[in-house]
């Protein structure tokens, strides 16, 4: 969501004073073997202040806490470790032999002495599955128009989880791949909105009614500038079983981010869909993916793939003619 420019701004605001620590936990997606989860220590509680511009900015500016002893619960298990440079953590826990994480979403938690509690939603995948989804945020889900640079800043800086527009339809789009398939899609937001953004960005998706996402959001710094996204997705593709569908939009580097992808791991995408907001022109950008304006178009095409049902297409948009029938293709 922040892309250079705003990485240039925020050197001009003073940082917040002194307050209580914080731990923030990012929402994972692991499988019924295994939970790899991560977040960040602050020496401070960010995201307060008088206006929506100052919490954000705090949010961005809020001090990191190196060397602070995390302990990670989940599920009767425990596993500890300490925050690096940067206040990040990452623990891996393995589900006890024969006894496999049930499916579903539960409750983790990080503690540090001194910190508020970190608690976050994990999603354990079903193994059944058909797929998991795996999007993009700016101008795929949300309103960010990245392409000008004024309004980029406007929207990361002005917004937030309650203002933040939403891209028309896309709550629809998410809802129906996630219905009436025999076991729930699991969903995963890879973007290059800051890490410090978590909670706006749940505030986001919980406000919009999509369905609960775990979150892989960007480190602001030198080193992820460019191709953050593909050692994420990577990991998901090694971790999860199950075929995916990948969505984003036409502005930045998503159809190059994503053709790369399917090259690497031949099979595993089912469909990659495109939010068309510029840079269209070039058609070779968009080989074998479906290039669309209105998510309904993409819902369409998803039903002749298997992905949803025409009953939950025709219901999400009751007003547009009917969608065709589904095949058997993702199953």
């Amino acid at each position: 969501m922040l892309r250079h420019s705003l990485t240039l701004a925020v050197l001009f605001i003073a940082r917040a004073g002194a307050a209580e620590g914080t731990v923030l936990l990012f929402p994972p997606l692991g499988t019924p073997d295994r939970l790899t989860v991560s977040g960040r220590v602050f020496k401070t509680e960010p995201g307060t202040g008088s206006s929506v511009l100052a919490k954000n900015l705090r949010h961005l500016l809020a001090s990191n806490w190196e060397g602070a002893d995390v302990e990670v619960r989940f599920a009767g298990q425990s596993a500890k470790t300490r925050s690096g440079h940067d206040g990040n953590f990452e623990v891996t826990l393995d589900a006890p032999k024969g006894t496999p994480y049930p499916p579903g979403y539960q409750q983790v938690e990080a503690r540090v002495a001194g910190a508020k509690l970190g608690i976050a939603t994990a999603d354990i995948a079903p193994a059944e599955a058909p797929f998991f989804v795996v999007s993009d945020l700016d101008d795929t889900l949300s309103v960010t128009q990245v392409l000008s640079k004024r309004r980029l800043l406007e929207n990361g800086l002005f917004k937030d989880g309650d203002t933040q527009a939403v891209v028309d339809g896309m709550p629809q789009l998410m809802g129906c791949f996630r219905q009436a398939q025999p076991a729930r899609p699991s969903f995963a937001l890879v973007s290059g909105t800051p890490v410090q953004y978590t909670q706006r960005v749940q505030q986001f998706l919980l406000k919009h009614d999509f369905p609960p996402f775990a979150l892989y959001l960007r480190d602001l710094g030198p080193g992820t500038l460019s191709d953050y996204k593909q050692p994420v997705i990577r990991q998901l593709l090694k971790a999860q079983p199950q075929k995916v569908v990948l969505v984003g939009d036409s502005g930045e580097h998503d159809p190059e981010v994503y053709a790369q992808l399917r090259a690497e791991f031949p099979g595993r995408v089912l469909a990659i869909y495109i939010h068309d907001v510029g840079r269209d022109t070039e058609p070779a950008r968009f080989k074998d993916m479906v290039l669309f304006k209105q998510p309904v178009d993409a819902a369409r095409d998803a039903v002749t793939r298997g992905l949803m049902t025409s009953s939950c297409v025709d219901d999400a948009w009751p007003s547009a003619p009917p969608s065709p029938p589904e095949t058997k293709k993702a199953r």
